[in-house]
């Protein structure tokens, strides 16, 4: 017997532990993170590294999207039980959006970080925000949010990689096939297998995690080193304690109402978790989190349904970032707002947080958009955040995901479609239900 013909349980157990993905990434991590702070220069240019592992799952994600969407719907019996999920889900999003955004105000109230810091509006560099959004959109209101769903035609949402276009489509067309009954059962089966074949693609690029995040880490830390976190470390504690009380807490006490923990969620999703942070990008994580939720226990209607729409609605840890960076800056220029000021801000932030979720960097373009609405805080007031928002990034990535991923989960309990006996022994670490990649069970 070779050793590529031993089965998995009877290697060592250092081997079995290298081969899961997840320490993969998390060692593809550190030697980034060393790269970048001996030699910036190197860590600079491996930026690429992370680049294009994005790129390459991003150019995936619309077919995941369609593909799983379209199968879900269109063999479903139940359009009525689709368009309640939808509808539900849609409400959900907005209430954990106003909450993670009241959470971030609080904490900012709370601990202060902008106060002292003494910066003299006079000094700040607009440039340096002008060139830090070169390039990108700020939101251009609710108007043109809503147009925005509606594609020009259906190869641009694809090609633009528009993921709420692409959900739009899929809808459609699996309601559509969902009504042809047997007439449509070829083209049912032809996008199952589709699904197989592409989520066999995702898993080849899967193997290049590792490179991908320890690019991206050697990046980040080559190009603003430990120094730019050391002198805004109030602000990056704020924000991190915020998201992890907002996590534990909040999403952990939702997550109760399931019965299941949060905390074994986490663990269950840690590659995904690693991932997301590696490459700062929560579209990194999609697929193999959309896999994870469909063998947790819950229809491929539901999990193609609610993740993709959650990845552009459902973005906590952006419109935590959102208020507590807007009243830090306040804080640090000395501007004291009105409860109203911050009423607006936070109004307007319902709406520019969306469809930031998965892009690094884009809630800075929405926070942009969002303090336009109180003059009194100058957009060059930004500047004073630049060189942390990559750490931030990371961060406001890592509490989206995990806002879809309970919000997947209890969505689904409340809805009735979690098999929680399942959830409860996959969470439990069944051997017999342990997760495989491109598969059901092991």
């Amino acid at each position: 017997m070779t050793v590529s013909d031993t089965p998995l349980s009877s290697r060592p157990a250092w081997r079995r532990l290298l081969g899961t993905l997840y320490v993969q990434v998390l060692l593809g991590m550190v030697v980034g993170a060393v790269i970048g702070f001996t030699a910036p220069d190197i860590g600079v240019q491996l930026k690429v590294l992370g680049d294009t592992f994005v790129r390459l799952i991003k150019m995936m994600i619309g077919l995941i999207v369609f593909c799983t969407i379209v199968s879900g719907v269109g063999g479903s019996k139940d359009l009525k039980g689709a368009g309640k999920t939808g509808g539900v889900a849609l409400l959900y999003f907005e209430v954990l959006s106003l909450v993670a955004l009241l959470a971030g105000l609080a904490m900012v109230h709370l601990l202060k970080p902008g106060v002292g810091f003494g910066a003299d509006r006079a000094h700040l560099d607009a440039h340096a925000v002008a060139a830090y959004t070169t390039g990108a959109k700020a939101h251009d209101g609710l108007v043109g949010f809503l147009t925005g769903m509606v594609p020009d035609s259906v190869v641009g949402a694809f090609a633009n990689g528009e993921i709420l276009q692409v959900v739009l489509i899929s809808v459609l067309f699996g309601a559509v096939l969902a009504q042809t009954g047997e007439r449509g059962a070829a083209v049912r089966d032809l996008i199952e297998s589709a699904n197989s074949v592409v989520f066999g693609v995702i898993n080849l690029i899967m193997r290049l995690a590792p490179f991908g995040a320890g690019g991206a880490m050697a990046y980040t830390v080559g190009k603003f080193g430990l120094s730019a976190l050391g002198k805004l470390a109030g602000l990056v504690g704020t924000f991190y304690a915020a998201g992890a009380l907002f996590v534990l807490i909040a999403l952990g006490l939702i997550m109760a109402t399931t019965g299941l923990s949060i905390l074994k969620l986490l663990g269950y999703l840690k590659a995904e978790l690693l991932i997301t942070l590696g490459a700062s990008s929560s579209d990194a994580a999609l697929p193999g989190l959309m896999e994870k939720m469909e063998h947790l226990g819950l229809s491929r209607q539901h999990v193609g349904l609610v993740v993709p729409a959650g990845y552009v609605f459902n973005t906590d840890g952006t419109a935590i970032y959102m208020s507590i960076t807007a009243l830090f800056i306040a804080q640090a220029l000395g501007i004291d707002l009105t409860w109203q000021q911050e009423a607006q801000m936070l109004a307007v932030a319902m709406v520019t947080s969306k469809g930031a979720g998965g892009v690094s960097g884009a809630g800075f373009i929405g926070l942009l958009a969002t303090l336009a609405v109180v003059p009194a805080i100058p957009p060059a007031g930004m500047a004073l955040v630049l060189g942390v928002d990559r750490f931030m990034s990371e961060a406001r990535a890592l509490v989206n995901m995990i806002g879809n991923a309970v919000a997947c989960v209890v969505l689904g309990h409340w809805l009735g479609d979690l098999d929680r006996s399942r959830a409860a022994r996959v969470l439990a670490g069944d051997e017999d239900l342990r997760f495989v990649a491109g598969g059901n069970r092991e």
